[in-house]
């Protein structure tokens, strides 16, 4: 990662609509992190958490992630990579045409890359902008997941 792209306040956003926003830091996918994630959301399925069984029946021969593992990276991973100056809070607002196209193995990792694909304008000079994002496996084809984050931008 070479720093975040830092935008100077709210009503710029627009300015770098198109423009990549860089490649985040790679994140490690540790068993320990996919445990973790299960306790939180009580998804305990087998190809996720039993390492034994995994090794023995699962067709990635590892514990894979739980895809919403891998998407709940998207607000920490896109903070690495766009910084909004004159923003006092933002809120996460959905997503678009979301893809998990393959697995990711503990131990794996992962980085994500973005570019801002358009805003809108809101009252009290806020700005809805969003993302389209790409999670990568490290040394995979296919990316992990894809697809449009929605964030909107409310003035200090």
């Amino acid at each position: 990662m070479t720093g975040p792209t830092v935008i100077p306040d709210i009503p710029s956003i627009k300015d770098f609509v198109g423009k990549p926003l860089g490649t985040s830091d790679w994140i490690t996918i540790s068993q320990e992190r996919i445990h973790t994630f299960a306790n939180a959301t009580g998804d305990y399925q087998w190809i996720h958490c039993d390492v034994e069984r995994a090794r023995r029946e699962s067709p990635f021969k590892e514990t894979i992630a739980h895809g919403y593992l891998t998407l709940s990276l998207a607000p920490v991973l896109l903070a690495e990579l766009v910084i909004v100056n004159g923003c006092e809070t933002v809120i996460n607002t959905g997503l678009e045409k979301l893809r998990l196209s393959a697995p990711v193995l503990a131990g794996s990792r992962v980085r994500m890359s973005a570019k801002l694909s358009g805003t809108r304008d809101l009252q009290g000079g806020g700005v809805r902008a969003t993302f389209r994002i790409r999670i990568e496996v490290e040394a995979s084809a296919k990316p992990a997941c894809h697809g449009y984050v929605t964030y909107v931008y409310y003035p200090s």
